[in-house]
């Protein structure tokens, strides 16, 4: 009669604990597939930001044909001569150019800033030779010859969102109390991160061939950026903290970066929301160093700026509130 006076309430619930768990698992995989999956199938040609030079009526006739290829898919900017298109490509203000002359068209590309663009330009120049011009291509900011394709930058979306992620789950669990350490270890984590993989990429895979300091100083801020902002919410919140971190870093941050394409190739919003995230900055940082002397890399340092203040405000706020109850509450302290 004692041992059937009552039902075990842990053993009642586990069957709960277990179908919320495994619907819980199930939803995570669907948001990821979603999360990876959604924004390179709706990617395409959107306003993407082109330079035209040539006389008047031949460039109206080219932003007539270019509307009905591809409608509000090219936002056009003319200018003057075929240099000032040259220089727009260098500078970032576009992804490509086209200069109508006399003696025919060029089309130029710069497959540095995204592959996509190159092979969309591309299609649009044999458009123009198939009507009879002569086309000749120019790659104004190319790519490496080890690396055509740009598979090396593209690669580091993961390695920055896990480095960033890694550092500071490690850095919480062996310094719980010493928030200066865990800062300082962030810092030098990602400083030596920064120099060692783009060593990787520029002297050992040939990826990048420009300015090794200001690309190494890319990487660098870029998994600072996430470090420091996952060890301020850890201070926070405890474990839900460095959860809450991980997943936007991981599976938002991460997928709306546009390594691979470039910002532009993006469905809009998305491809602004991913440059206001530490991987979409620290890509543009990267790209622009790599190959570009720096250019159109400013308010991308701005967003890395602002997360890394993001990350020690934080810290400094959870040192002046009474966080126990908080972090008990939430998830607990790590450790």
């Amino acid at each position: 009669m004692i041992g059937c006076s009552g039902a075990d309430p842990e053993a009642s619930a586990r069957p709960t604990v277990l179908i919320g768990v495994v619907v819980g698992l199930a939803a995570a995989i669907c948001l990821m597939l979603l999360a990876f999956s959604a924004p390179p199938m709706n990617s395409g040609p959107h306003d993407l930001p082109l330079a035209i030079s040539g006389p008047a009526p031949a460039v109206s006739r080219l932003q007539n044909a270019l509307d009905e290829k591809s409608p509000r898919g090219f936002d056009v900017a003319v200018y003057a001569r075929g240099d000032e298109v040259t220089g727009a490509i260098e500078d970032r203000d576009a992804v490509g150019g086209i200069s109508l002359t006399p003696e025919g068209v060029e089309v130029k590309t710069a497959s540095a800033a995204g592959v996509p663009y190159t092979t969309l330009l591309h299609d649009v120049g044999d458009g123009l030779a198939a009507e009879g011009l002569a086309v000749v291509y120019t790659d104004v900011v190319p790519l490496t010859d080890d690396d055509p394709t740009g598979a090396g930058i593209a690669a580091l979306a993961l390695p920055l969102a896990i480095g960033g992620t890694v550092s500071a789950v490690l850095l919480s669990t062996l310094s719980r109390r010493r928030r200066a350490l865990r800062v300082a270890g962030s810092v030098a984590f990602s400083a030596l991160a920064g120099l060692a993989t783009t060593a990787m990429l520029q002297y050992w895979l040939g990826a990048v061939d420009g300015t090794y300091w200001g690309t190494a100083a890319g990487v660098g801020l870029g998994i600072a950026a996430i470090s420091l902002t996952i060890l301020g919410l850890e201070s926070l919140l405890g474990y839900a903290g460095i959860a809450i971190g991980a997943l936007t870093m991981v599976f938002v941050a991460n997928p709306l970066s546009a390594l691979a394409t470039g910002p532009a190739w993006l469905p809009q919003p998305w491809g602004d929301i991913g440059q206001l995230l530490p991987i979409g900055a620290a890509g543009t940082v990267i790209r622009s160093a790599a190959f570009f002397d720096g250019a159109g890399s400013q308010r991308a340092l701005l967003v890395l700026g602002g997360w890394i203040l993001l990350g020690l405000v934080l810290l400094v706020v959870s040192l002046r509130r009474p966080t126990t109850t908080l972090r008990a509450h939430v998830g607990g302290e790590p450790g």
